[in-house]
């Protein structure tokens, strides 16, 4: 894992082929435990190309000088993260 918050990624390769192309992030918080937002593609072997955009909440807990993930919530569709974002809106407007 990463020292620096700003160094972490879920972009991951194996066998030279990127599996997980981080597109995007937004760090949330900084600290001891960090949260932040990933937009992101899978590569689907059967399709032999990217999926979809796929965005992803992650906290890592800084431990001996690393950050370690500790929860991810998966947001699966662009309709549900829309549902999220007017959700959210909402209450921030009462």
């Amino acid at each position: 894992m990463a020292s620096d918050v700003n160094d972490i990624t879920i972009q991951y390769e194996e066998d030279g082929q990127v599996l997980v192309q981080q597109l995007d992030k937004e760090i949330l918080t900084k600290g001891a435990w960090a949260t932040i937002i990933f937009r992101y593609k899978n590569w689907s072997r059967a399709k032999n190309e990217f999926t979809k955009e796929m965005f992803t909440i992650r906290r890592y807990q800084k431990r001996n000088g690393e950050y370690l993930t500790k929860s991810k919530f998966n947001i699966s569709s662009a309709e549900q993260a829309r549902k999220i974002i007017t959700t959210l809106d909402k209450w921030l407007k009462e």
